[in-house]
């Protein structure tokens, strides 16, 4: 999937301890966007894509998940300034942040 620069953005962030369940969650995240670090992910936004997301977190990976890990998801708008430093300064695609 490609990103498109100047559209609202999803930034999901997350930390999961278990091997298999982190690698599951990544997997299910690439359904949607693009990864941009190795345990954040870029997705276009829509309040139907956001409700797929959390839906499926909360029925399908809540139940695997440790007292310890963690996930965060922010819900970017255009108006959101955003810094970009090292390899990712070269991207051109707009960036935001919920």
């Amino acid at each position: 999937m490609s990103c498109i620069p100047d559209v609202e953005m999803i930034i999901i962030s997350y930390d999961i301890k278990n091997n298999r369940t982190r690698n599951k969650f990544a997997k299910y995240l690439l359904r949607f966007g693009c990864r941009i670090q190795y345990s954040v992910y870029r997705i276009e936004n829509s309040p139907r894509i956001l409700d797929n997301i959390v839906s499926g977190i909360q029925t399908m990976f809540l139940p695997m998940f440790s007292e310890d890990d963690s996930v965060l998801i922010l819900n970017l708008c255009s108006s959101c300034e955003i810094i970009k430093m090292g390899y990712i300064a070269h991207e051109d695609e707009a960036i935001l942040i919920v």
